[in-house]
């Protein structure tokens, strides 16, 4: 069962046909244009009255259910965008293509890509609100926001005049019966290298490419604590086990997104004519050991070496020894755990992507932490190693973390109507992943935001999926929640 009829009978339907209509449009990130025209043209038909800013933020202003139009102003957020990824031999172009929705069982996914459930299901849930006779809300401000998910530029550039909310609600987290009240910082720092050529080796040798390859990969924030495998860690020690052959390196690529742990990553070597058996003998039992290592997390692991064009020119030894013992020596994954929020992770980095090209070989990392002092000490120490390397470096601006407050009076009126809804009390938690709230908050001091959402796995990756159920849950909570927020303001 494919595509539309994937969604059909689902309930509730006017979310899952919004969520299906988002699906058809392409929009990665900063590429919005398409899908914000969409939300316009919807919008319009409903006569919503709008607002767009200069970098693409829109801003539906809902009026009130009748009775409710003194109750407080509530935001509902989330952002247009989807993170781009598909597995090797899919055939897609996320610049033209729609998203084939498939079912399986209790779960919605896609076809070989990422479905974008993050963050559509959250949009089509606020969308659905506008056409749902059954829904009971004082004024809303629906905001979709742009490029979240490759620098929350619409959150950082959003005016600190837009929005008149009191309480926001943001419509992007990924668990059942969770309500987050804090996330984390982050910030991106790059070292690129300058490439050091010499000519390709002499008659005798024969290139190949290295791969790493069938790995889970998933979200650098909301994954990272797992203990999956990264692949560009797995080629550097497949590479420096190869070392004893003398190969020559050249084309080396990992990753795709500074958010998402590596599930690929791959090279060209140049080995010679007869030290072909014992390289695949060497790679082979990397493969076994990353195997055994990761059987828990990611035992799906394969290293391969296959026959490849020799190219013009390779990586100068010494250069290539130095790129080498970089991608050995950048720290991955968990830095430092929480003290005072139970399995919380407050501290850590993704070695992210590696794309080279004749010029140059740049690395990218994404550093994040609850704590601003910890985001700026481990942002500070991958600057260093790239440093020591000689690498140049450049960090970005980074984004805030958001600071849990138990106090807060969105969170008590939340608790108590989950609680009355599911007949059990919900899970408080903050979140490693970055989220809008942060940014949010900087710009409109005192908005009382909370975050939450269905239970959504794989997020990033080609195995992301959502769960039908909970999506029913999850409405039905949304719906509970702003009748509760205007009968307590009306």
């Amino acid at each position: 069962m494919t595509d539309r009829q994937a969604i059909q009978d689902l309930a509730p339907q006017l979310l899952w046909q919004r969520f299906y209509e988002i699906s058809q449009i392409p929009r990665p990130s900063k590429k919005e244009e398409r899908i914000t025209a969409h939300f316009e043209q919807l919008f319009e038909r409903l006569g919503i009255p709008y607002t767009r800013d200069k970098v693409g933020n829109l801003v539906a202003r809902v009026p009130a259910t009748k009775g409710y139009a003194k109750a407080p102003v509530v935001v509902l957020q989330g952002h247009s965008d989807m993170v781009c990824e598909k597995n090797r031999g899919t055939e897609h172009d996320f610049d033209r293509d729609p998203i084939c929705l498939v079912r399986d069982g209790d779960w919605i996914g896609a076809a070989g890509t990422t479905l974008g459930a993050d963050n559509g299901i959250g949009v089509a849930a606020a969308l659905a609100l506008l056409s749902d006779p059954a829904a009971v809300h004082g004024p809303l401000e629906i905001l979709i926001t742009v490029d979240e998910e490759t620098g929350l530029t619409g959150a950082n550039q959003i005016s600190s005049k837009l929005l008149k909310g009191k309480y926001l609600l943001n419509l992007d987290s990924e668990e059942e019966g969770v309500f987050y009240i804090g996330c984390a910082g982050g910030i991106d720092t790059t070292g690129t290298f300058r490439v050091k050529h010499i000519p390709a080796p002499p008659a005798g040798y024969s290139a190949y490419t290295l791969r790493v390859s069938g790995l889970k990969g998933g979200h650098s924030g909301g994954d990272i604590h797992i203990g999956r495998a990264n692949a560009i860690k797995l080629l550097a020690r497949t590479w420096k086990a190869l070392e004893v052959l003398s190969p020559f390196a050249s084309a080396l690529q990992g990753g795709s997104k500074r958010n998402a742990i590596p599930r690929e990553a791959e090279m060209n070597l140049a080995l010679p004519a007869a030290a072909l058996e014992k390289a695949k003998a060497i790679a082979a039992r990397c493969a076994e050991a990353f195997r055994n290592e990761f059987h828990t997390t990611d035992g799906g692991v394969k290293v391969s070496l296959e026959p490849a064009a020799m190219p013009a020119r390779v990586y100068a030894k010494p250069f290539a020894k130095k790129v080498l013992h970089t991608l050995l020596a950048l720290p991955h994954g968990v830095i430092q755990r929480s003290a005072d929020i139970e399995d919380l992770v407050e501290t850590s980095t993704n070695l992210a992507t590696v794309v080279s090209d004749d010029q140059s070989i740049a690395i990218g990392t994404n550093q994040r932490s609850s704590v601003d002092s910890a985001k700026r000490y481990i942002a500070g120490s991958v600057a260093a190693a790239f440093q020591l390397a000689g690498a140049k470096v450049v960090q970005s601006d980074g984004y805030p973390g958001w600071q849990p407050d138990m106090q807060s009076a969105l969170l008590q009126v939340c608790r108590q109507v989950a609680t009355a809804l599911t007949g059990k009390e919900p899970a408080i938690k903050a979140i490693h992943a970055g989220l809008e709230c942060g940014i949010l908050g900087g710009k409109y001091p005192g908005l009382d935001m909370i975050s939450f959402g269905p239970t959504i796995t794989g997020a990033h990756s080609p195995d992301e999926r959502v769960h039908i159920p909970a999506v029913k849950t999850f409405y039905d909570l949304l719906k509970a929640v702003l009748k509760a927020l205007a009968e307590h303001g009306k």
